[in-house]
């Protein structure tokens, strides 16, 4: 009989607690905290997020229903919800947005030579960003709509193992083209936007920072042709030209050539134009690298399916931020720990199998691997049909 560690404890295992406790030092998180440090709060909010509890009751009755076990879990100190909500209204959110930072940056060396949709050596990024409803009477700080609140989850995604490399969290008033005022720029990397991010006074800086933009144009577009490069139609692709901006701001704002790209897409029937600062790829490539682009919607509809980002434990601005950052760095430790321990089944497999395994005694890898054996049924079985 297997005797050793909870399978949260061995999930917990790939967490760098010096890292942890350096991001806890840096917001002083402990200060003049005797029982129930941030270690804990984050051990107990991360089990919430892989178990699925709806609400601080449900945490606690379910903690203190294991509550011989919470020591091997590594909670150090009774769990209350009370104490919870405390915890989620007063612990810094900016220690668990740097631990998810830090997370992010083991995952993404782990996840670099993966394997990408198109052959490109470049990293590609998508932007976007996903509104998350509130309650505007119940959060009244989250500003979206006169009897509406909301906050806004933008983020960018590295398309190479689908790792969010920038996150951040605004009201629901922010445009989503503001955030590309707080973007690092790396050189070489390609950036795919919808038009919603279509501002050329903030593209610009790309352009010159050694980075390439696909984005999608609008339909006012003011632009003069200056060279038609020969195209296959066979491929969906329209024209392939360089242009000039014309518009008085527009032009002052961008003053070099653009690429205007003209795609044709049969299964939806829609003819959609792109703008990138790219020469070089294939006129092909840039649609595709804009079709490559619905991996962020996807990983949006995913966090939302499967983590708890849409009902909050709490209702101050620090809490729904905790709760958002702890339930990000879950989901990387997640991929960080199938990519350590090579384990071939998804993420939604992974966490499935840990919500209703989280307290038993068995080796993780033996957990997760046997969870995705599929037993193959005989197509020609004897099951007598009960009306013929």
């Amino acid at each position: 009989m297997y005797t050793g560690k909870l399978v949260f404890s061995q999930v917990m295992e790939h967490l760098p607690l010096h890292v942890f406790h350096r991001c806890v030092d840096r917001y002083n998180g402990d200060f003049k905290v005797k029982e129930f440090t941030c270690l804990d709060h984050y051990l107990c909010m991360a089990f919430a997020q892989l178990t699925y509890r709806e609400s601080l009751r449900d945490i606690e009755a379910c903690l203190r229903a294991q509550k011989n076990k919470l020591y091997h879990m590594g909670i150090r100190s009774a769990v209350s919800r009370n104490t919870l909500a405390n915890a989620n209204k007063v612990r810094d959110w900016r220690i668990y947005a740097d631990l998810a930072q830090s997370l992010i940056q083991v995952a993404r060396k782990l996840y670099l030579g993966d394997d990408f949709a198109l052959e490109l050596d470049s990293t590609v990024y998508a932007l976007d960003a996903t509104t998350i409803d509130l309650c505007l009477s119940m959060f009244p700080w989250a500003n979206f709509r006169k009897t509406k609140g909301a906050v806004k989850l933008h983020t960018l995604l590295d398309l190479r193992g689908n790792i969010p490399t920038f996150i951040y969290i605004s009201d629901g008033k922010l445009h989503e083209v503001k955030t590309l005022d707080l973007l690092p720029i790396e050189p070489g990397a390609f950036y795919v936007m919808d038009r919603g991010y279509l501002d050329f006074e903030r593209l610009y800086p790309f352009a010159h920072g050694g980075a390439f933009f696909v984005i999608r144009a609008k339909s006012n577009l003011k632009c003069n042709r200056i060279y038609s490069h020969p195209v296959d139609r066979t491929t969906g692709i329209i024209c392939d030209q360089s242009v000039q901006l014309t518009g008085v701001r527009q032009a002052k704002c961008y003053p070099e050539k653009l690429r205007r790209v003209k795609y044709y897409d049969a299964t939806t029937e829609k003819t959609i134009v792109f703008l990138t600062n790219n020469f070089v790829l294939p006129a092909l490539t840039i649609a595709e690298l804009y079709r490559c682009r619905w991996q962020v919607e996807l990983f949006f509809k995913w966090i939302k399916q499967n983590l708890r980002i849409k009902t909050f434990y709490g209702t101050s601005e620090n809490a729904v931020k905790s709760q958002i950052w702890i339930a990000i760095s879950v989901y990387v430790l997640v991929a960080i720990m199938k990519k350590r321990l090579k384990i071939e089944a998804s993420l939604y497999t992974i966490l499935q199998v840990l919500s209703v395994t989280i307290f038993e005694r068995m080796p993780l890898i033996q957990v997760l691997t046997e969870s995705v054996c599929e037993n193959e049924t005989s197509s020609n079985d004897n099951q007598l049909f009960l009306f013929s």
